[in-house]
């Protein structure tokens, strides 16, 4: 019998929740909290009022199963947007064929490194992984690092293909590497940062020992993903996605001498000028640049070093090929992608609307008409809107529990239940109804202000230090984003990476099971011993 069995497409997992989700509305009683507002960080925040929840009617759902695709489309259409125009851009990039030289030149880069033997014996594809590993798992913890892999996925999925390995593999080093840094957080400002400042605490204070959590969950992560690497590498045929990549082995495998150099021309110089016109203004226009992190604001001269670094640089890669200037395009608009997150509070419209500009100017300087480039545009758009669905559709669960008034219900239910657990007891209770509210509710803030006021009180009812329970929140809210369907971030990644949710689950589950135990044992030293903020 099961031979037979098929898994189901990813709209078919993410229907048959919202359906079971319609199913509780009718089982569920309603009950409501009250809320008030208060001001975290300079930024107003509805939050539940303790001990108010109320019966209310419920509201079971039944046709409006269907009008949740609508609704969820409502709710994340700003993820939606952005995925379809992050498409678009990098559609036109790949047009220009810049991607594929740059891995090509890459990949022959990395295959010189391995005549050092000391390299070639630790292995130069580790060195590489690691070190991505590192970057984005730093960009998690630092900045709150999430939507924004989504971009990186275009660039690293085909990267690990041409590299021997799986889209699984490209997924890994970029979207999962910032999540786990996300858990494991010391200064990201959408968890820790509300989280505290509802719960009374000092901004960012307890940072020393996050610094040992992200440490130990960074270093778990490299290991896993080099070991299912190495696995890959040695038998690609027990890769998780070995079929279904084939739509990405056909894509990146370019001959070389199909990827003939082509001279820059008028158009190149064009845009090239154009853009060092655009620094050059905004070198004088903002002179210095308040970077935050954590809770320290650094002034820096951001732009004019940018300027700096291109004006050279664009100059000496427009001399060698249009591919080499397309590249520099890409690597320009990373770096302003962090300024503006860091320096400019950006989020997905800033960023959507910059990739959209790389997309126009890479079109422009391979000397595209208008006409072609929107084209092109329309087409990578097209390819993606299979992920555009799905995000619409995940967002469709958390509108059907919320229209059935059942959220506040389940709240209320699980907040009773850890009384009597014990310090220890109700630690765990506390860590795994993050991690279980998570499925349901991926957003960190909302899930902050829904739950952290009545556990912070809870918390000192018992003997917890509030540091703890601000803690257990940051490492619910992070490990089980990566397997949530609810996630539009996640439906998103895989949308692009053209990797079934049902492939994914079945891969990542054992992996976050680990990091869920991990996260309970790293939550019992400061229940026992003093560190510093707890």
């Amino acid at each position: 019998m099961f031979k037979n069995f098929k898994i189901p497409h990813t709209f078919t997992i993410v229907f048959g929740i919202i359906i079971a989700c319609a199913i509780a509305t009718w089982i569920i009683p309603g009950g409501q909290f009250d809320r008030k507002n208060v001001v975290v960080d300079g930024s107003e925040r509805s939050i539940v009022v303790t001990d108010s929840y109320h019966k209310v009617d419920h509201e079971p759902q039944t046709w409006q199963i269907f009008t949740s695709f609508f609704k969820g489309f409502n709710r994340t259409s700003g993820i939606i947007v952005f995925i379809l125009m992050i498409g678009g851009a990098f559609w036109v990039l790949n047009y220009t064929n810049a991607i594929n030289r740059g891995i090509f030149s890459f990949i022959k880069t990395t295959d010189k490194l391995k005549r050092f033997k000391l390299l070639n014996k630790i292995g130069v594809h580790n060195i590489i992984f690691t070190l991505i590993i590192l970057l984005f798992s730093l960009f998690g913890a630092v900045f709150g690092m999430s939507e924004e892999t989504i971009a990186f996925i275009v660039i690293f999925v085909p990267l690990t293909i041409s590299m021997g390995y799986d889209s699984v593999v490209g997924v890994l080093i970029c979207y999962v590497a910032a999540h786990v840094g996300f858990a494991g957080a010391m200064l990201n400002p959408f968890t820790i940062g509300i989280a505290q400042g509802l719960s009374g605490l000092p901004t960012f204070s307890g940072l020393e020992y996050r610094m040992i959590c992200w440490l130990i969950l960074t270093i778990l992560a490299i290991v896993f993903i080099l070991i299912y690497a190495a696995k890959v590498k040695k038998n690609p045929e027990k890769s998780f996605m070995y079929d279904l990549d084939s739509y990405w082995r056909e894509k990146v495998n370019v001959q070389q001498n199909d990827l003939v150099r082509q001279k820059s021309t008028i158009s190149t110089w064009i845009v090239y000028s154009f853009i060092a016109i655009i620094l050059i203004f905004c070198s004088f226009k903002l002179p210095n640049t308040s970077i935050t992190i954590g809770g320290e604001t650094f002034k820096m001269a951001i732009f004019p070093i940018l300027t700096l670094l291109f004006i050279p640089l664009g100059l000496f890669t427009l001399l060698k090929s249009v591919h080499s200037f397309i590249l520099t395009l890409l690597l320009m608009t990373v770096l302003v992608l962090v300024v503006g997150v860091l320096g400019y509070q950006w989020y997905i419209m800033e960023i959507a609307a910059l990739f959209f500009a790389m997309g126009i100017f890479s079109g422009f300087a391979f000397n595209l008409s208008f006409d072609t480039i929107l084209k092109e545009f329309l087409v990578g758009c097209k390819d993606i809107m299979n992920a555009a669905l799905i995000v619409g559709l995940a967002g469709g669960i958390i509108v059907i529990l919320e229209d059935g008034k059942v959220v506040d219900t389940i709240l209320y239910a699980i907040s009773r239940s850890l009384n009597g657990t014990g310090r220890e007891g109700a630690l765990g209770a506390m860590y795994m109804i993050q991690n279980g509210l998570n499925l349901i509710i991926p957003s960190g803030s909302a899930k902050a202000a829904l739950t952290i006021p009545m556990m912070a009180e809870f918390s000192d009812i018992i003997g917890i230090h509030r540091q703890l329970t601000v803690l257990a929140f940051q490492f619910g809210d992070g490990f089980t984003n990566m397997f949530t369907p609810a996630s539009g971030v996640l439906i998103g990644v895989l949308g692009v990476a053209k990797i079934p949710y049902s492939r994914w689950a079945k891969f990542i589950l054992p992996y976050i099971l680990i990091l869920i135990v991990i996260g309970f044992l790293l939550l019992l030293p400061p229940l026992y011993l003093h560190f510093n903020g707890f």
